[in-house]
């Protein structure tokens, strides 16, 4: 069996800080990033101030990042972004938390930035990216057993990572629950493809249970691995196991039969989860 490199994916924060200027319309002015790996805040505002405030308003602006900086070396970037959210609300404000898996937490903050502070910019490299992209479904896969019964739809693209060999296989879907970490964290938007070739053994799967709903079912990524004997007609399944990756969750059975030709069938095989950054 290939061994699978785990790669340090985490569930980070990232709330968006907003600047309601006298006279104007209230608009993003940078963003921050409680980092996963060590509490630290970091942050990255616009510094165009001159062109959307007055002299003296773009001069005080000027000096926040480096103010909000020092205060979350001082006090902690957990600790600096609860002071925030307890006290901005004039000129300054702050959005809810919002949750992102990232690998990187600067290109993360990079990417968040793009997105909410540089919009015009992300939509053209939205653009050029546009013949490397991946299609998004809506389907959610439950890293516990199976998820909720569900109708599954196209929801869009997003780009294909640059290291990634793109076929028409090739899929997104999100993964909810903790049954697969760490190497899937809750809520992550995966990569699959299908179909799956070679054996199966060992592999992550991406497996539906057909419901009610004619154009979907339920969903669930875990390890498979099957028991074989062989018979006079060659090699059959026994069993076919379905692992989770946390210790904390527990795997379980399902027969031959239901697999091959039962409610069940194997959608996908798992390539990577597509950290928000690469988004």
């Amino acid at each position: 069996m290939a061994v699978r490199v785990l790669q340090p994916f985490r569930r980070a924060e990232y709330a968006i800080l907003e600047a309601a200027l006298p006279g104007k319309p209230c608009l993003a002015a940078g963003v921050l990033l409680l980092d996963p790996w060590d509490g630290g805040l970091r942050l990255r505002l616009r510094q165009d101030w001159e062109r959307i405030a007055g002299q003296e308003e773009a001069e005080v602006l000027s000096r926040i990042e480096e103010d909000l900086a020092r205060r979350a070396g001082e006090r902690g970037g957990a600790a600096l972004l609860e002071e925030l959210e307890d006290t901005l609300s004039n000129v300054l404000r702050i959005s809810g938390r919002r949750a992102v898996v990232i690998a990187d937490p600067e290109r993360a903050l990079d990417r968040l930035y793009q997105e909410h502070v540089e919009a015009s910019g992300a939509r053209e490299r939205g653009e050029e990216s546009a013949g490397r992209r991946l299609p998004v479904y809506t389907l959610r896969a439950a890293a516990t057993r199976f998820g909720e019964d569900m109708e599954v739809e196209p929801e869009g693209y997003v780009p294909a990572p640059q290291n990634l060999r793109r076929t028409e296989g090739h899929f997104v879907a999100q993964v909810v629950g903790r049954s697969m970490e760490p190497l899937i964290p809750d809520g992550s938007l995966c990569i699959f493809r299908r179909p799956v070739e070679g054996s199966r053994q060992g592999k992550l799967l991406l497996i539906q249970r057909q419901g009610a709903s004619s154009g979907g079912g339920e969903f669930t990524v875990k390890r498979y691995t099957s028991v074989k004997s062989v018979t006079e007609e060659g090699w059959r399944h026994e069993r076919i196991r379905l692992e989770p990756l946390n210790p904390e969750f527990e795997a379980w059975d399902l027969a031959p039969s239901e697999l091959e030709n039962g409610p069940y069938r194997v959608l996908g095989e798992f390539v990577q989860v597509l950290p928000y950054e690469d988004q």
